[in-house]
């Protein structure tokens, strides 16, 4: 099962790497700068990749696609085109809490994938009927910025009210969605599951998160994480600052 679904995958056009994070650090949530969107270029360039997929459950953002900057083994900058997808469920609030999940239809999901026509999508300002737009746009924009090979992909993670220790975060089931579709069922198990232990080996900063994730929750709900709140002093927050607290909010 593990050596099939590595030979499918390994030639196919998307690198699943796993979750992201555990819990929002900041809000917006995923902009050029934020420790996040620098986590997700490090792996991408990492992995010789000119851009990087993150998937998302659908929130006030629009998704706006972005460059961010991360330096190289050998001491030089690259820029990592950050692709943010997110998806709305039809049929209910999906993974917004643990005390909204329909385990009886999340079993079908995991058992059959998700039906046709159940999912809507955003990316960059516009909504999408079916996936087969969405990921048309998502490979126009590989495209567009010089992507070469697979592209890595990642779900966002966060949890903003439950432990995320039990819940598998924001954009999960979109990320299952996509391999299913891509790469069938048996490599999307395969992925999935070892896309859960991803952040635990690979993220420096999960230590922080999930020890202080009951404070950080607190915060974050509070509004005390808002950009314009915190006080910070790098050249891309005093940009992100300036702008409109509506367009602010553009970014999740």
């Amino acid at each position: 099962m593990i050596g099939y679904s590595y030979s499918v995958v390994s030639n196919g056009p998307i690198n699943p790497l796993g979750r992201l994070s555990f819990v929002k650090i900041e809000n917006p949530d995923m902009y050029p700068g934020h420790t996040h969107a620098n986590l997700l270029a490090q792996y991408a360039a990492e992995r010789g990749s000119q851009c990087a997929i993150v998937l998302h459950f659908a929130g006030s953002s629009n998704y706006r696609s972005f460059p961010t900057e991360v330096n190289n083994s050998n001491g030089t900058n690259q820029s990592v085109y950050i692709i943010e997808v997110a998806f709305l469920d039809t049929q209910g609030s999906g993974s917004a809490s643990m005390s909204q999940i329909n385990y009886l239809d999340s079993l079908k999901v995991a058992l059959f994938g998700v039906p046709d026509k159940r999912y809507k999508y955003m990316s960059d300002g516009k909504v999408y009927n079916t996936y087969s737009e969405m990921m048309a746009h998502v490979y126009a924009l590989a495209k567009e910025h010089g992507q070469k090979g697979p592209i890595p992909m990642v779900w966002h993670g966060t949890v903003r009210t439950d432990s995320p220790f039990m819940d598998p975060g924001c954009g999960f089931p979109l990320f299952f969605q996509i391999l299913t579709n891509t790469y069938g069922i048996i490599p999307a198990y395969t992925y999935t599951l070892y896309g859960l232990i991803f952040p635990y080996l690979n993220d420096p900063y999960a230590h922080y998160e999930l020890t202080n994730y009951v404070e950080l929750q607190k915060l974050y709900n509070a509004g005390d994480l808002d950009l314009n709140k915190v006080n910070s002093t790098s050249a891309v927050d005093k940009y992100y600052k300036q702008l409109s607290k509506k367009n602010l909010t553009n970014y999740d």
